[in-house]
């Protein structure tokens, strides 16, 4: 059963027999906004990039983008960079695996962004969610789906975090402006 999250909202990571994930994927999803020109609507391809950040002790010590597919321990690994979007027509565009189990002990926090490289603004984007799935059996366990687009070109989308033995997903939707995950550390910072 999938949970439609809220901002802020977080969820246990904790399957309903009891037992742990062992590996998620976070799926990214979008599609053009149609804009109404002289001669109709019309859509113009839209770029978005999937990062994920990996924190120590709130500092940053590795990152996976379309640049670098698989962390240095090889527990997070990126399925490889979407130009356009919307080709899954409701599926996932671009999809960061992350195997809980191969985590370092240190890391105890990942932090999933999108970016418009191309510096494109979510006015442009429409239907953009992630969600968050079972790695093991495909079940989607959580979706969080952006609300409208404005004049940002990027998101801090969600986190998953270590809490006590196990882990949980927070729902974060902040908008904020940046072309790479760099240019979003001011932002990502308040959420650890």
């Amino acid at each position: 059963m999938t949970v439609n999250m809220t901002k802020g909202q977080a969820i246990s990571l904790q399957k309903n027999d009891g037992g742990a994930l062992t590996a998620v994927r976070m799926g990214l999803g979008w599609q053009a906004a149609p804009r109404r020109g002289l001669f109709g609507s019309r859509t113009r391809e839209v770029d978005l990039d999937a990062s994920a950040v990996l924190f120590a002790d709130k500092q940053p010590v590795d990152v996976v983008f379309f640049r670098h597919l698989v962390s240095d321990d090889g527990s997070v690994r990126h399925t490889g960079d979407n130009l356009v979007g919307g080709v899954g027509q409701g599926g996932d565009d671009e999809a960061i695996l992350v195997d809980l189990q191969r985590i370092p002990v240190h890391i105890d926090q990942i932090v999933f962004t999108v970016n418009s490289f191309t510096g494109q603004t979510f006015q442009e984007v429409q239907n953009a969610f992630c969600r968050l799935v079972d790695e093991t059996n495909g079940q989607e366990l959580a979706r969080y789906t952006l609300d409208g687009g404005g004049q940002y070109t990027a998101q801090i989308m969600a986190k998953v975090h270590r809490a006590g033995a196990g882990w949980q997903m927070t729902a974060i939707g902040n908008p904020a402006n940046g072309r790479t995950f760099q240019d979003l550390m001011p932002s990502i910072l308040p959420h650890l």
